[in-house]
C-alpha cells in the first residue's frame, strides 16, 4: 500500500536528517518504526503527510508511492483525499471547538454529509466516553480523552492508512491498553493500515507485525515483530533486558556503546 524509497530530507537547505529512508506497509497492515530522540521518525511521517515546506524541510531525493502512485510531489490536502492521515504528537485538538466540532472538522475533504453522520457514530463506538462529552470544549478533556479525539478525528476522513505519532506519550497505562486496544479492533474491523511511531518499544512490538528501527536517519534493522523482541540489541537498547549476571567491564562498555550506533 504504502512504499517508501529512499528518501533523503534536509531542513533549512543544510542540516540532512533522513539519509535514505526505505519502509513499506502493506495493505491493511500494522508497522512500528521505532528510535531513539531525534532519529528521524516523526520526519518520515512528515514527510509522507506531504507537510514538510511548512516547516523548512524539503524532500531532496527519492520517492514515496500509495497505491501504486507517487505522491511525494503532491499537497497535504491531496494526499488526505488519497487516504493517508496523522494524529500528530501532542494531542493537537481544537482547544475552542467541542468534541463533536473537532471530530467533523477530520472530514472537510468529504463531500459525502449524509454518510458523514453516519461516520461520526461510529467512532463514537470505538470510543464511548466522547458520546457523553461531545458538546464538551476540546481543553476540558482529559490528556486521554484528548488523544481518543484526534484518532477519532483521523478516522472519520476514512484513511486507507493511519499515521500516529506517539500516542502514548504523557498517558497512564491502564489509558494506553485501552487506545491500543481500540486501534486493534479499528484494524481489524475497518482494515486501516496503521503506521504507528512509539517509543514505547514494548507497546510498539506488541502490537505491530512488523517493526523498522531507526539510529541517525537510517533504517538499520527491520523484520517480523517476533523475531525483533527476540534480537539481543533490541531487547538491550529498547526493551531494557539485560543478562543480569553479566559484569560489564570498562573495555565491554565500548564495545556497548559501538552495538548502539549498529555499525552505521
Amino acid at each position: 500500500m504504502l512504499k517508501v524509497n529512499n528518501i533523503e530530507v534536509v531542513y533549512n537547505d543544510v542540516i540532512l536528517v533522513l539519509k535514505g529512508i526505505s519502509l513499506e506497509v502493506p495493505d491493511g497492515a500494522v508497522v512500528a518504526l521505532l528510535g531513539a530522540n531525534g532519529a528521524g521518525k516523526t520526519t518520515t511521517l512528515k514527510a509522507i503527510s506531504g507537510i514538510l515546506d511548512s516547516q523548512n524541510g524539503e524532500l531532496e531525493d527519492g520517492q514515496i508511492e500509495f497505491m501504486g502512485n507517487p505522491i511525494h510531489r503532491l499537497d497535504p490536502d491531496r494526499i488526505v483525499k488519497k487516504g493517508i492521515t496523522m494524529v500528530p504528537e501532542g494531542r493537537r485538538v481544537f482547544e475552542n471547538l467541542n468534541v463533536m466540532e473537532n471530530i467533523k472538522i477530520g472530514a472537510h475533504t468529504r463531500t459525502d454529509r449524509r454518510q458523514v453522520k453516519r461516520d461520526v457514530e461510529k467512532t463514537f463506538d470505538y470510543f464511548p466516553v466522547l458520546e457523553g462529552r461531545k458538546d464538551r470544549l476540546a481543553i476540558f478533556l482529559s490528556g486521554g480523552e484528548q488523544q481518543m479525539l484526534v484518532i477519532c478525528r483521523a478516522l472519520i476522513s476514512k484513511p486507507k492508512l493511519m499515521m500516529l505519532d506517539e500516542p502514548s506519550l504523557g498517558l497512564a497505562p491502564l489509558l494506553v491498553k485501552e487506545i491500543f486496544a481500540m486501534l486493534r479492533v479499528v484494524n481489524d474491523k475497518q482494515k486501516t493500515g496503521i503506521l504507528l511511531v512509539e517509543q514505547n518499544a514494548r507497546v510498539a512490538l506488541n502490537f505491530a507485525k512488523y517493526g523498522y528501527i531507526m539510529e541517525n536517519g537510517k533504517i538499520v534493522l527491520d523484520g517480523p515483530t517476533d523475531l525483533l523482541v527476540k534480537n539481543k540489541d533490541v531487547k538491550e537498547f529498547y526493551l531494557g533486558v539485560t543478562d543480569k549476571m553479566e559484569k560489564k567491564s570498562y573495555a565491554q562498555v565500548k564495545h556497548y556503546k559501538r552495538r548502539k550506533r549498529w555499525l552505521s
